[in-house]
């Protein structure tokens, strides 16, 4: 009986001790900011992930709209995934949490703060190591912000390795 009770904390240690296979991944996407208007988005993301926990690195600049009053706005986000281990019928889901700078600018009113991010999206495998990757994000954008929760969606191509 004692021998099984540290049998189970010494193989669980052994698996701890076991590489998971890391990937990489680099995806340019364009796509929509919502918020105050529909306006354009483009930027890239460049992550690693091993099985079911990753981390990226996202750049995305928003054109402004004078004529709206709607605001241009560049985020630097580092963030954290959560995805399905395999991908289930060639798409692997995947939620985010996240935070980094972010720079909002209109006219002659600018701001740079902290901002946080949360969202999800899909990674749907189109042909060998080329996936198309859909991704909503929602933004919580401190300090004077124009708009404090800004929303954006957008399609990229991606590319694992």
């Amino acid at each position: 009986m004692r021998r099984s009770f540290y049998l189970l904390p010494f193989t669980f240690f052994l698996c701890l001790l076991v590489p998971a296979r890391a990937s990489a991944d680099l995806t340019a996407f364009i796509g929509t900011n919502s918020t105050p208007t529909t306006r354009a988005t483009r930027g890239f993301a460049v992550g690693a992930g091993m099985l079911i926990v990753g981390f990226e690195f996202e750049y995305a600049h928003t054109n402004d709209d004078l004529e709206k009053a709607a605001p241009s706005l560049n985020t630097y986000m580092f963030n954290g995934l959560l995805q399905t281990p395999v991908p289930i019928a060639g798409m692997q889901f995947y939620g985010s949490l996240g935070g980094g700078v972010f720079h909002e600018t209109l006219s002659a009113i600018s701001e740079t703060n902290f901002g946080t991010s949360v969202g999800g999206g899909v990674k749907w495998r189109l042909a060998g190591p080329v996936r198309l990757r859909l991704d909503y994000r929602v933004f919580n954008l401190h300090g004077s912000a124009l708009y404090d929760n800004p929303k954006r969606f957008y399609a990229g191509i991606n590319l694992k390795f």
